[in-house]
Formats: C-alpha cells, structure tokens, sequence
C-alpha cells in the first residue's frame, strides 16, 4: 500500500522538471546573448551542424569549466565564414575562440549553449599574445638572438631539411631548388617530420637532434611548410621548439606558411622567407653572388697572370733578338779572360818548372863538382899526362920524356928521369 507523506507536494514527471529547468533557464537573466571564452574541444560536423565542447582550463591544463555547444547549420556557416575570412583558419578543435551563446536546456539532450556569433579578432589576437609571451621568455633568457647571430655560409650547398615527406611545400622547394638556372648543385636530406597538429613540435625536435648527429654533413637547417590556415600553424608558436630552433648551432632557414604568415620561428631563425618556394629562392641567390664573386676574383686573376706572360713574352722575346750578340760578347770575354788567364797560368806554370828544374840541376851540379877531378886536385892530388894522356904507372914513362903536371891551380912542366 502506497504511503503519502502529510502535507508533502504532489510529484510530478521528469519531463514536466526538465521543462520547467528549460524554462527557468530561458527566462532567466544573463543567460542569453552573453559573450563566453572558451577553447574548443571535440569539434565535428553533422548534417550541416557544428558540435563542440567549449572548455575552460587554468594555466596547469586543470578544466574548470565544461559545457556542450551547438551552432546550428545556418548560423555555422555564417560564423564559419567570417571567421576564415579575417583569421584564415577554419574553426576546429584545440583553438581559443570568443563566441555569443543563449544558454539552452533540452528534456532529452541536456543543457547545451547555442553559438549565434563569433568574434574572430579574439582567435587572432590570443595567438598574438601567446607569440609575444614565448618571444619575451626567451628574451629574458638571452637565447632569441642566437641563431640570428650565427653567419651563413657564403656556399650553403649542404641542406639540411625538415618537412613532411609528402608535402607539396617540401616537392616545390625540391624542384626550384635543383631547376636553378645556373645548374648550381646542392646536396640535400630530408628529416621527415609532423608538420601540423599537436605532434609538429616534438616531431620538429626530434629531426634538429637527429641533425645535431651529423651536423659536419651540413651547412644550414631548412624547416619548410606549405600555407593552411592560422590554426594549423600555431603549433609553430612554441616555447619549446622555439628554444631548440633559437639555440641551434647551424643557421636556420624557415619557410612556413604564405607572407601573411608569421609564427615564433620567423623571430628566432637565422633567415625567414615567405614560403618553400622562396626559401629555395634564397639559397640559390646566396650560391649565385657566391658565383659572381668567384667569376670577379678568377677574371682578376686572369688578368694578372696575362699581363705578367705577356710582359714576360716581351722580356723573351727581347732576349731572343739580343742572344746571339749576348752569347758572342761574352764568348769574347771569355777568350780574353782565358788567354789573359791560360797566358798568366802558363808563365807560372814555366816559372814552377823552371824552378824545379834549377833546383835539379843545383843539386846535380852540387854532386857532380863534389865527385869531379877539380875537386880532387883541390884536396892536392894532381894529374900527370903525356901527350895528352894521364900517366898511372911511371914505370911506363921513358926517361927524359916530357910530362905535364895538373895541379888545383896552374899546370908544371917537367922531364921524367
């Protein structure tokens, strides 16, 4: 048996709550046309319709706040178009936004806002304000300057490049890169890396560490991406990879976007261009003023080392008429300078011998008047002839023949007896 309570209220049905709560929620006050903030999350499309939740978060990532937000088919595509239009992003997920919401509450689906208008400028300038805080931190840090500091190789010829593999970015800056006019050639790698969505970072980071490997092999860093909206390229406006880009040791060259387009990177990178296509515009006109100084300094030289042959042609060509007159001057020379000298040479060489020979003859005539018979006499031996003929046996003169008598000094005549 069903107990009544004295005096309680009479229940009623869930939905007659539920209509009363949406009723109470419509008559309320401050709950229509109120401009909310919120980031998106869970963004979809259906039959026209845009669902989402629009979240709240404290600077942790905590949510504070969540609730599920509808924008109906006819008002989405008024929003969605305005929005492009000044952000060039189309509304997704992961994005701040400042939208105008009634608040509704539905029997079946719950309570839901309804979006009735978007105020782009919000979008546009909440990236702003992310971009100048990263850019003051690492100002306050000293690194912001960094790789701008760093000089360029005057032949960047070894690239280093970061892209998606597939992108049509990374196939034009191949293709004008390798077209140049001039067929200048440069040696390239690619390090395949996540462009878009919330991986691009440490995707990014991961491929400048793998060139840090082999940084030897390079002469500067391309990170290249094609143009897309201003939401798919705010994963370019982080601290992290803006630190690693910034403190790199290798210049950095970024071609990210269309010329509208500015993120974190084109602040702290050695060079900023405006798409692939102009980066690979870059490093050809870096490696053709580098040609045009090579061409200046070789015709320098050239033009040098003609004058020099030439002044030396001339020099020959002045010895070759002079030689032969050269060759006999000197050859004459020589002939005096040989007779004066054969002449002086000889004379000495006469005068040695002479020399030599008197010597000779000295000692000769020494021995010879030392063994001669004068030499004998003048120790007071004497000589005896007969008609001429030295007498050794005076048994063999006849007595009364007339000898004669040599003596060391004068001659005696005398009769043997």
């Amino acid at each position: 048996m069903e107990r009544k309570t004295v005096n309680s209220p009479a229940p009623v049905s869930l939905r007659e709550l539920t209509l009363r709560i949406s009723s109470a929620i419509t008559a309320a006050r401050g709950l229509n046309d109120v401009w909310v903030v919120a980031e998106t999350s869970d963004l979809r499309l259906s039959g026209g319709h845009c669902y989402m939740e629009l979240v709240q978060k404290d600077d942790g990532g905590v949510v504070l706040a969540k609730a599920r937000a509808v924008a109906w088919a006819n008002t989405y595509a008024r929003i969605a178009a305005k929005f492009a239009a000044e952000t060039g992003a189309r509304l997704q997920s992961d994005i701040k936004i400042m939208v105008r919401v009634n608040a509704n509450y539905h029997p079946v689906y719950g309570f839901s806002l309804v979006i009735t208008d978007i105020d782009p400028g919000y979008t546009v300038g909440d990236l702003a304000r992310k971009r100048n805080r990263i850019l003051a931190q690492l100002q306050a840090e000293g690194v912001l300057e960094l790789n701008k500091s760093l000089p360029l190789s005057p032949t960047p010829m070894r690239i280093a490049i970061i892209s998606a593999q597939t992108a049509a970015g990374y196939g034009d800056f191949i293709n004008h890169l390798y077209s140049n006019p001039r067929r200048l050639r440069f040696s390239t790698k690619l390090f395949p890396a996540m462009m878009q969505g919330e991986k691009t970072s440490p995707s990014i980071i991961t491929a400048l560490e793998k060139i840090m490997g082999q940084i030897d092999d390079f002469d500067c860093v391309v990170i290249i991406r094609g143009g897309g909206a201003v939401s798919d390229l705010a994963s370019f406006d982080d601290y992290e990879l803006a630190s690693n880009v910034a403190q790199f040791p290798l210049p950095v060259i970024v071609g990210i976007g269309h010329e509208r387009d500015v993120t974190v990177l084109d602040y702290v990178a050695a060079v900023r261009v405006k798409t692939p296509t102009a980066a690979a515009e870059f490093l050809v006109s870096v490696m053709l003023e580098a040609l045009e100084r090579l061409c200046v300094v070789g015709g320098a030289i050239l033009d040098a080392v003609s004058s020099k042959i030439e002044g030396q042609r001339r020099q020959l060509a002045y010895y070759h008429g002079n030689l032969p007159a050269y060759i006999r001057n000197i050859i004459a020379r020589q002939h005096i300078l040989l007779g004066r000298q054969t002449a002086e040479e000889i004379s000495a060489s006469a005068k040695r011998i002479i020399g030599r020979r008197r010597e000779q003859l000295n000692a000769v005539g020494i021995f010879l008047d030392a063994v001669s018979p004068l030499a004998t006499l003048r120790r007071g031996y004497s000589i005896t002839r007969v008609n001429g003929h030295a007498i050794t046996d005076a048994d063999s003169v006849a007595s009364g023949t007339l000898i004669s008598t040599t003596l060391a000094s004068g001659t005696i005549e005398s009769v043997s007896k």
